[in-house]
């Protein structure tokens, strides 16, 4: 694994070298949603190495779910190495596996913060980030990722949220989401609070120029927002949008 990784990151360096993406970001934290395992394909490897290396070169830091394993892992060392600061929240629930396994994996990466269950995970990577990346995953990879397009259909948030497809990973998410918009059950404005691109660089460049998405106020975005305050200890407007 120690040897695939040194490849994939010679090989990243080499697509660096031709990039120009050394302008500072608008974005100070930037939220990444990813697996806590390396996929089976080593493109999913290389781009969350890829992903790293662009926040760095962008001066961006990251804040994402604390493990140290997988592509979280992969990304978070790469951001680390290249001298941004880490966040990593994990509930403390997780704490124990997580640290179980890196006796095997290594030191956990950065900066760690502890919470006390997964929705104020949620709640603090949100309140944290000015911005959202999902890299391929799995359930937990989707839940956040779902949770964060919801918050800023109810105008909870207006951030930025951007989809790494990898090798066209989530080409079936995509074509669900407009099918749901052909079904009536997602607007199609709604449908533009998510953005996508095949190769970090790209992605990272529509969502610098992206607009707000401004939600349609329904009457449900005031009783969420203060069931959320009450639930988890955060209020979406004051803590999440920041």
């Amino acid at each position: 694994m120690e040897n695939q990784q040194q490849h994939l990151s010679i090989n990243n360096n080499n697509n660096n070298s031709n990039n120009n993406s050394n302008s500072k970001s608008r974005f100070r934290r930037v939220c990444v949603f990813c697996g806590s395992s390396p996929g089976k394909k080593p493109s999913y490897q290389l781009a969350a190495i890829q992903l790293g290396n662009e926040l760095v070169e962008r001066k961006v830091d990251l804040v994402y779910g604390g493990g140290s394993v997988g592509l979280m892992g992969l990304v978070s060392q790469a951001v680390f190495d290249g001298g941004r600061h880490v966040l990593g929240v994990i509930p403390k629930t997780l704490m124990p596996r997580e640290f179980l396994e890196e006796q095997i994996t290594g030191e956990s990466i950065g900066e760690v913060k502890a919470v006390t269950g997964m929705h104020q995970r949620k709640a603090e990577m949100a309140r944290c980030a000015d911005a959202f990346i999902a890299l391929p995953g799995g359930y937990g990879t989707l839940e956040e990722l779902l949770e964060v397009i919801t918050w800023a259909q109810l105008g909870i948030h207006d951030k930025p949220v951007g989809l790494l497809n990898v090798d066209g990973y989530y080409n079936s998410l995509l074509s669900f989401i407009d099918k749901a918009v052909d079904e009536g059950f997602v607007t199609p404005t709604a449908r533009h609070i998510i953005v996508s691109a095949p190769t970090v660089h790209e992605l990272m460049s529509k969502m610098e120029f992206m607009q707000e998405y401004v939600p349609i106020n329904d009457g449900v975005t005031p009783k969420l927002s203060w069931e959320m305050e009450q639930q988890i200890g955060y209020s979406p407007r004051s803590d999440i949008a920041r």
